[in-house]
């Protein structure tokens, strides 16, 4: 049973489309998850790229996962990582981190594909300002049969875990129907939704839109399944009793401390990324993204 629906605010940048389902009015998280963006499917024009220019986060932890294409990834730590198809990054910001994400050179050369998701794990009390880090996971279990295949990309999901770091109870992963293809979702997660990414799926036999987050009520086994064919994403984990706030590129449960981050970058107190240092985003006067 699908006990709400969230549908996106898409923004077109051109040559690609992102597509936000969280943070809204009608519902700030589900389980960890604070803010959840699909984009593409996009073909970038070729000597063209994706650029996101250096810019902070505190608080929270950012999870990238592509279905094609690949970014560049560096962070203020020194990081390196061409994130690719199959590969998770969870890059944890904590007390604070600073990255950029941009297309590759040899992408470039060829028109980058963009295709995937960027989503933000709010941290848990007691937890949100740990030491920033970064991994890059690519051995994820999969479950499957002939027509469905399920990447596990956080969390333990049908009696697999990820490698994945997680902070709180959290369940994420990838799912491939095949035309006929079905896969049971009897999961204990306090809160859970499903995003249909591409092609067609339903559960227990209500159809899902695509690109909207349709949010599974709690304790009930259901089943996901396609007659077409489908991608669909699963999420969600344990629910936060304390509220979390989100400010562009911030989340805290502290108003103060958004606010003190707010004053930190606009005089430069963020570290730099090595190899990236000559731009970055500045403070904007209204965010795209704000809780509050």
């Amino acid at each position: 049973m699908i006990e709400q629906t969230i549908t996106p605010t898409t923004h077109d940048l051109g040559q690609f489309e992102v597509r936000r389902v969280l943070p809204k009015r009608e519902r700030a998280m589900v389980g960890p998850f604070i803010f959840v963006d699909e984009f593409g499917p996009g073909q970038l024009d070729i000597g063209s790229g994706m650029d996101v220019r250096p810019h902070p986060h505190i608080n929270l932890a950012t999870v990238t996962w592509l279905f094609e294409g690949a970014i560049d990834h560096r962070d203020s730590l020194g990081t390196f990582s061409t994130i690719r198809p199959g590969q998770v990054n969870l890059m944890t910001a904590g007390k604070g981190i600073v990255h950029s994400e941009r297309s590759p050179v040899e992408e470039r050369a060829t028109g980058p594909k963009l295709y995937g998701m960027q989503t933000w794990l709010a941290l848990p009390d007691g937890r949100e300002e740990v030491d920033p880090a970064f991994e890059a996971v690519k051995d994820l279990p999969v479950v499957e049969d002939s027509c469905a295949k399920a990447t596990v990309i956080m969390g333990e999901l049908w009696g697999k875990r990820a490698a994945t770091t997680t902070y709180a109870d959290t369940i994420y992963a990838e799912i491939v129907l095949a035309p006929g293809g079905s896969l049971p979702l009897e999961i204990s997660a306090d809160e859970r939704a499903v995003m249909l990414v591409g092609g067609e799926a339903s559960v227990d036999g209500q159809a899902l839109g695509l690109y909207e987050l349709s949010v599974l009520a709690p304790g009930r086994n259901m089943t996901l399944s396609s007659e077409r064919g489908g991608r669909i994403m699963l999420l969600g984990g344990e629910a936060f009793s304390t509220p979390r706030h989100a400010w562009w590129n911030f989340v805290s449960s502290c108003r103060d401390r958004i606010r003190q981050a707010k004053e930190d970058w606009d005089a430069g107190r963020f570290p730099k990324v090595p190899g990236d240092e000559d731009e970055y985003i500045p403070l904007p006067e209204r965010p795209n993204t704000s809780t509050d």
